[in-house]
């Protein structure tokens, strides 16, 4: 059974991430009894994970500040801050930030990514190790550990007008929109 959780940020385990990033665990497994995980990444421009896919969690992003490009099969699509996307499990997928800087909070149901992300991060909280990075080979590794698939290496390019698999990331109709409950 779960029990209510409470975690102020002083009490919240601060990950290096890529390009020098901060993922902020907020809610993890062993807070939500593996419902959910949530962190909340502060990365600057050209941040951009491999083009991956999950294979036991479904993902949210919603960019609180900033600009991001994401591509969620083989579409291409621009997130603009206030957006959100909702990733399925087992789509392959990938972002990279736009914005000089980025505010963008993550939530995975079940969770248990967040362990990806300790394997392969730093923990801001222990001294940094001289030449630390988060290498292809330590990314794999805690993607092989925790359910990732790695496909190809982050992606690259900005929107260019007029191309065929470039969208704006836009509110679907719901029930609710045409009246229905």
């Amino acid at each position: 059974m779960s029990m209510a959780y409470l975690a102020q940020p002083e009490q919240q385990q601060q990950l290096e991430w890529l390009d020098g990033g901060t993922l902020a665990i907020l809610l993890d497994g062993k807070a939500t009894d593996g419902q959910l995980m949530i962190g909340r990444f502060d990365v600057s421009e050209g941040e951009a994970p491999p083009y991956h896919r999950h294979t036991r969690e479904d993902e949210v992003f919603m960019l609180i500040n900033g600009t991001a490009l994401v591509w969620y099969g083989d579409q291409e699509m621009e997130l603009s801050e206030g957006g959100i996307v909702f990733l399925p499990k087992n789509i392959p997928h990938a972002y990279r930030v736009t914005s000089k800087k980025a505010d963008l909070l993550m939530i995975n149901t079940p969770a248990g990514i967040e362990g990806m992300f300790r394997c392969a991060g730093r923990d801001r909280a222990t001294p940094r190790p001289e030449g630390f990075e988060i290498s292809p080979a330590l990314m794999a590794e805690g993607a092989d550990m925790f359910g990732q698939v790695i496909l190809g290496p982050p992606r690259q390019g900005a929107p260019a007008p007029g191309r065929a698999n470039h969208a704006p990331i836009t509110k679907r109709s719901t029930p609710a929109d045409n009246g229905g409950g």
